[in-house]
């Protein structure tokens, strides 16, 4: 996702399908709540899969799936240390979301 607000100016073409994987990615119920337990582990922190599956009353490579797709929209990254994986949200991530989401709020007459 770029770095660029909603705010700034009107998206192009290759910026709108960027965000737009982004928000597909999340479109998904389960995606979201995967992309919730391990964003609230704070910046540069990280969460285990094996902490995730037993949230979720899905299979194990269901739950890979969804993460990878996370992965894929370039939200999270991962690395395996022995049998687990462990994962994170990518640096600046939620803020460029939350950028984009923001927009100015023009002032009001007689506010």
């Amino acid at each position: 996702m770029s770095k660029q607000g909603r705010s700034a100016a009107p998206l192009e073409e290759d910026q709108a399908a960027e965000v737009a994987k982004v928000f597909k990615a999340l479109g998904d119920p389960v995606r979201l709540r995967l992309m919730s337990m391990i964003a609230s582990r704070g910046q540069g922190g990280e969460v285990c899969v094996c902490e995730l599956t037993p949230a979720f009353d899905l299979s194990q490579p269901t739950i890979s799936h969804h993460l990878k797709l996370l992965r894929q929209a370039g939200l999270i990254d991962c690395e395996r240390r022995g049998t687990w994986v462990h994962y994170w949200v990518l640096p600046g991530v939620l803020d460029r979301l939350g950028a984009f989401l923001t927009t100015a709020q023009p002032a009001r007459a007689g506010t």
